[in-house]
């Protein structure tokens, strides 16, 4: 049974199970009626239109050099339009999964949804001037596997997206602003540049809320909530992008023991 209609709910419900793409790059702007009395509505797994086909083997990483034909950073970049894609809609699929929450805590998810869908459309247009549109690429949902799950709780919900895998893109986005500058494509620097920029606010409300729902931000509590196999090393880049997740309001314990993990 779906939210009813004209509510928040039911326009989260129809983004995450929409099948078809422009719905998914362009929904409408929300309503602004929440549903009352609030109410759990659960999603396992996303709508996929026809034209995003799932890749099935595995991705190798994308060399910087190789970045300056537009075909590859074509690639790299329809990669992380799923990414945000999927970040949309999980924060649409958590604002339905975890009705019992603060509503700040749920207008902040609806928030940080449109957000994304902003991000994704910056990335939707570079890709049709590089004459590769969004679905042209296999995509793979590697974020539905590993966030979602019948135990999860608010607190697994922002610690494995927010804390963890958002926080992550601090550290790649900077990397990748790099790499698209040093390639020649500045639009495409510039886009990812602003959206390190205006990720640090996301990272901020996962730790916020972190502390709401589990007290305090410590590294070992939070690897706890990480589902297996997922390991801290796959929740940052080769460097952290110290700046922006000490503007996030990551502990320096935290981030000093997220640097050492993983090194010898």
């Amino acid at each position: 049974m779906s939210p009813p209609e004209g509510t928040v709910e039911r326009w989260a419900w129809d983004y995450v199970t929409s099948t078809v793409l422009e719905a998914k790059l362009a929904p409408p702007p929300p309503p602004s009626t929440w549903a009352s009395p609030p109410q759990r509505w659960w999603i396992d797994q996303p709508g996929r239109p026809p034209e995003l086909v799932q890749r099935t083997e595995r991705k190798k990483a994308a060399r910087p050099g190789a970045l300056k034909d537009d075909a590859k950073r074509a690639d790299v970049l329809h990669t992380f339009l799923h990414h945000e894609l999927q970040a949309a809609e999980l924060m649409a699929w958590a604002l339905l999964a975890f009705p019992d929450t603060p509503e700040p805590f749920r207008r902040g998810l609806l928030g940080i949804c449109r957000d994304e869908v902003r991000h994704l459309q910056l990335y939707r247009d570079h890709l049709i001037t590089l004459g590769h549109p969004f679905g042209s690429l296999p995509v793979k949902d590697w974020f539905w596997e590993r966030v979602p799950g019948e135990a999860i709780t608010p607190l697994h919900f922002v610690a494995r997206l927010g804390v963890g895998f958002e926080g992550g893109n601090l550290d790649h986005g900077a990397r990748f602003t790099e790499y698209f500058a040093a390639a020649g494509d500045q639009k495409a620097a510039a886009i990812q540049a602003q959206i390190v920029q205006e990720e640090i606010a996301h990272a901020s409300f996962a730790l916020r809320w972190f502390e709401v729902f589990g007290g305090a931000v410590e590294f070992e509590k939070w690897r706890a909530l990480l589902p297996e196999p997922i390991t801290p090393s796959m929740t940052k880049g080769a460097s952290l992008n110290l700046e922006a997740r000490r503007k996030a309001g990551y502990p320096e314990a935290f981030l000093e023991a997220l640097g050492r993990w993983g090194s010898k």
